[in-house]
């Protein structure tokens, strides 16, 4: 347990950025899964159409530094290549 004062509030601050931070990173997985399981499900149009916004989460995420720069490129990365393997 801290001690110092300073501590403590490291601690307090700590913990209420570890709430936003697992929010924001549930809300981005849960879209990553939303998406694939579209692809996955078939016809490309509503996929297509939630991309952007799988994308909006995925940059938050990067923005808030909850998950780094190059993870966020590889997930965009890997859902545009299998978006486009769906449209051919």
């Amino acid at each position: 347990m801290p001690i110092t004062s300073s501590a403590k509030k490291a601690l307090r601050v700590s913990r209420r950025r570890r709430v936003f931070n697992l929010r924001r990173l549930e809300a981005m997985r849960a879209a990553v899964k939303k998406i694939r399981k579209m692809i996955a499900a078939g016809p490309a149009g509503e996929a297509v159409k939630f991309l952007p916004t799988v994308y909006q989460a995925i940059d938050k995420a990067k923005k808030c530094g909850v998950i780094k720069a190059n993870a966020a490129s590889r997930y965009k990365s890997r859902l545009a290549r299998a978006g486009a393997k769906l449209k051919v």
